[in-house]
């Protein structure tokens, strides 16, 4: 009896331990590089003067990069770097360091025949320019074995991926990465799952060249029907012919997403080998195209969750009434218009910060809001109009005299999300100018700007100064690492 019961123990052990070793096969394995010394350097200096030298290239061919725009995804391509390095090192015109914790890299599948996605049983994958460590979203990729599966280090020789980070890691510098080899995918859930975990610090990169060994005259063509289907987001375009791309489906994917959430895509390179390095005969064509987004609020549950310019003139007028009505003011027909007293507009009985500004020629007038969406969109304005009107400590309530001259702002806050930094230099780094509201505590003291405050003070160092004296800090006090920031994004409406 004493033996079968040591027996079960010794059986149970070995059960579990195998189970922990399953579970976290992937903790301690590293993904080689298996392309350095082919497509790209093997030696961290060659590559990196490499990079430098086709990204000084890049330079003298910019174009126009959208200003007030968040970045949100890429398209590069992936082959040797002497025939697609230079269209690649476009993505230097919109990337700098820090600017995302976490890529999201697509790429498609050139040698398994994976169904949907695969992600590889690793914990990091290594170039000659350093490790790259797994987001920790990838777990949650993981636990969907529907749409990705494992794939198993020794199995993965993709290198539409591996191609694609050192110009990543040399532009971006640190970040965490999510790696996903894309087959035959269902493009709807695929994307569906990636915008779980999309937000503002995450940057969405597709790997893909274009057409394939066609002479230059029918590459161009071919590739320029490619590269405007993209543009206008428009699926059918690349299906309608073969040959159209090799990341097909990861393009497909990131149509979708894009479309969902009102990015805008705009090009920055194309090129194709015989442009390069290669014979005109039979040429493979390559594209960097850059998408962006409305960076004055997070769109990603777009398109539902972004207010319109209609809708947000509604709320101006709703402002105006409320004040109005306090004021016993008898308003006209365009001022209280808002669809009486309860909007039928869903949209607005959603919960938001909101803010409600008051300026009498273009000089401050009241401003009081919530950050944290205690109230739905509609009660907030009001609130909000109230109180700025009548209860800003810092003016006196506004007069009836003055409500004629009054200018009315709204503004809708995205969440607020904490902001991690190592000093103030850092800090500094990671904000984003005219984009982000900042919000600062520490202890007791506590004070937020909006975005539009940028406008008055569009130094960094000044900005986050006099955010600190206005919570009762000292004006360096952003210097301190122990200070709590939050970011948030803004839409923000005014009168007509």
């Amino acid at each position: 009896m004493q033996t079968l019961k040591s027996s079960f123990i010794v059986l149970l052990t070995i059960g579990l331990m195998l189970s922990f070793n399953c579970e976290d096969a992937h903790a301690d394995v590293i993904r080689q590089p298996v392309q350095a010394g082919s497509f790209y350097p093997a030696e961290a200096a060659e590559l990196t003067g490499m990079i430098d030298r086709l990204t000084r290239r890049a330079q003298k061919t910019r174009g126009h990069i959208p200003r007030n725009q968040k970045l949100k995804a890429l398209i590069m391509p992936h082959a040797g770097y002497i025939y697609s390095g230079w269209t690649a090192a476009h993505a230097s015109l919109v990337l700098k360091k820090h600017q995302f914790s976490k890529v999201i890299l697509m790429g498609p599948d050139h040698k398994i025949g994976i169904r949907n996605g695969a992600i590889c049983d690793a914990a990091a994958y290594q170039t000659p320019l350093g490790r790259i460590d797994l987001h920790a979203d990838t777990a949650k990729l993981r636990r969907q074995p529907a749409l990705f599966q494992s794939l198993p280090v020794l199995k993965d020789q993709e290198h539409s991926l591996e191609v694609v980070l050192p110009f990543l890691q040399a532009y971006l510098g640190d970040f965490e990465l999510i790696p996903i080899v894309v087959g035959r995918a269902d493009v709807g859930p695929f994307a569906e799952a990636l915008g779980d975990i999309l937000d503002n610090n995450t940057l969405l990169v597709v790997s893909s060249d274009l057409s394939h060994f066609l002479d230059y005259s029918d590459a161009v063509s071919m590739d320029r029907e490619t590269v405007k289907g993209i543009m206008n987001l428009n699926p059918a375009m690349l299906v309608s012919k073969a040959n159209r791309a090799c990341g097909l489906m990861p393009l497909l994917i990131l149509i979708d997403i894009a479309s969902r959430n009102h990015w805008q895509p705009v090009l920055l390179h194309y090129s194709n080998s015989g442009d390069t390095a290669g014979s005109r005969s039979r040429v493979v064509g390559y594209t960097t195209i850059a998408f962006f987004g409305d960076q004055l609020m997070d769109n990603r549950h777009a398109p539902g969750e972004k207010f319109t310019e209609e809708q947000g003139q509604v709320l101006v007028k709703l402002a105006r009434q409320t004040i109005g009505e306090k004021l016993g003011r008898k308003l006209s027909a365009s001022e209280s218009d808002t669809n009486t007293l309860y909007p039928p507009d869903e949209r607005f009985q959603r919960h938001h910060g909101t803010f409600v500004t008051l300026k009498i020629k273009k000089q401050l007038r009241g401003c009081i809001g919530n950050l944290t969406p205690r109230e739905t969109v509609w009660e907030g304005v009001k609130s909000n109009a109230i109180n700025a009107a009548f209860h800003d400590p810092r003016f006196s309530p506004l007069t009836a005299k003055e409500f004629d001259q009054t200018e009315i702002e709204i503004s809708i806050l995205s969440k607020p999300r904490p902001l991690e930094f190592r000093d103030g230099a850092d800090l500094i780094q990671k904000l984003r100018v005219n984009v982000d509201g900042v919000i600062i505590r520490k202890g007791y003291a506590n004070a937020t700007f909006l975005p539009q405050v940028w406008e008055q003070l569009p130094r960094p160092e000044e900005f986050l100064s006099h955010l600190c004296m206005k919570a009762g800090l000292p004006s360096d006090a952003w210097k301190d690492p122990q200070l709590e920031v939050l970011t948030y994004q803004v839409q923000y409406f005014e009168e007509e």
